[in-house]
């Protein structure tokens, strides 16, 4: 499979820009929505209008080893002509050969943006803090403006998550309007991966040691997953300090907590299994499974990133016992108890967290506002319009008076 490029080539052609760094179409400087396979087609056909790109070297680009039913490329690259103004009666922009394939025919200027604007790194500042326990938590800063603290979640890496295409945006876009505080789980990232505890109780103390680190009094709080747990006890423990709560893909109960029959118990002790088998090896496979539960509509450039996070961010052994931890999580009893303004945001179709914890978080925490979100992945992709939904939903809230 050979990879489009996404080194910061920028195609022009009439008012449109195709702008490959932040995986974007721009009409006349306006952003336009482009579905990542879109955008994939798009970027492939592009970098290779000398010639014409038959269809079995698209779907192999796009799409990998995955069957591809005909209607499906189809209906992609009409998406991609509409995307750049064309149709396929004109087909000014992107032309069928006709029993070979598609070779894009506009007139097209290149250029090279090594860090364009939108996408350059913000400066972070990373330090360390001590645990009760003696674990060293490492807790990073972006941004300016007023606090939004973000709990650790699974699997983060303060470096690496910077150049991932998987979680740059998010640190961009919340780093935007806020001071982002974020620290790596223990036992993963840049904090001590040695910790003899891998408890819930542990990772509630290491939000409450971050923050004081920060000296911070009052603040909102950004979770994502497990996070939102957390952040339910932390909640509870000091409500005096906690102004607001996000929550995205949340759960109230671990997956062996939620599971009402022995087949759901049986899945649940299945993934556990596998982990010490198939994780931080050689092993695509195994690699494969995990990503797509988390991005089952990722291109093939965020699942190769995905996997790599995997083998980056911790160890087998690690995993397994984060893993236990998080699947016996149950704060039912507790989010009855917040009294923080909250809002709940959840994906509609994702398959880490089902949609069912997000509406039982909304309805346990009084008072909570519920945002479902129209999308598969557990980890919003920029070109979703989950995402820019998300983001949108999460200013206004912060902004509104407490």
């Amino acid at each position: 499979m050979t990879p489009s490029p996404t080194d910061g080539t920028v195609y022009t052609f009439g008012d449109y820009e195709l702008d490959t760094r932040v995986r974007e179409v721009r009409c006349a400087g306006e952003h336009r929505h482009v579905e990542p396979q879109v955008f994939d087609v798009l970027v492939h056909l592009f970098a290779r209008r000398d010639r014409v790109v038959p269809k079995e070297e698209l779907l192999d680009s796009v799409w990998g080893h995955r069957y591809v039913a005909p209607t499906t490329l189809n209906s992609r690259i009409k998406a991609a002509r509409q995307a750049v103004g064309d149709d396929g009666t004109s087909q000014r922009v992107i032309r069928t050969v006709h029993g070979r394939g598609f070779r894009v025919v506009a007139d097209v200027a290149e250029r090279s943006d090594a860090a364009p604007r939108a996408t350059q790194r913000l400066e972070q500042r990373i330090r360390f803090c001590t645990a009760p326990d003696g674990v060293r938590i490492a807790y990073a800063t972006s941004g300016t403006g007023p606090p939004l603290v973000k709990p650790a979640n699974w699997l983060t890496h303060l470096e690496y998550d910077w150049e991932s295409p998987v979680w740059r945006h998010w640190l961009r876009d919340l780093s935007r309007d806020h001071t982002l505080i974020r620290y790596d789980e223990r036992g993963s990232g840049l904090s001590d991966r040695d910790a003899a505890d891998l408890s819930f109780e542990s990772w509630v103390q290491d939000l409450e040691t971050v923050v004081d680190a920060m000296g911070l009094e009052r603040f909102p709080l950004f979770c994502l997953s497990q996070a939102c747990a957390v952040a339910i006890v932390y909640a509870v423990r000091h409500p005096e300090r906690v102004s607001r709560l996000v929550f995205y893909g949340g759960y109230a109960q671990g997956i062996r907590t939620r599971a009402r029959s022995p087949e759901e118990l049986d899945e649940a002790n299945l993934i556990m299994r596998q982990v010490p088998l198939g994780w931080g090896r050689d092993n695509p496979a195994f690699r494969l499974f995990f990503a797509a539960r988390f991005l089952p509509e990722g291109t093939p450039e965020q699942i190769r990133w995905f996997c790599e996070l995997q083998r980056t961010t911790t160890s087998p052994e690690i995993a397994v016992r984060l893993l236990t931890s998080v699947a016996d999580v149950d704060v039912v009893d507790l989010a009855r108890r917040v009294r923080a303004p909250t809002l709940v945001l959840h994906s509609t179709g994702e398959g880490v967290v089902p949609f069912e914890q997000g509406r039982l978080l909304a309805s346990l925490i009084p008072g909570a506002r519920f945002v479902p979100l129209e999308s598969r992945n557990h980890v919003l992709l920029e070109s979703e319009p989950a995402w820019s939904r998300l983001i949108d939903e999460v200013r206004r809230f912060l902004a509104e008076s407490d």
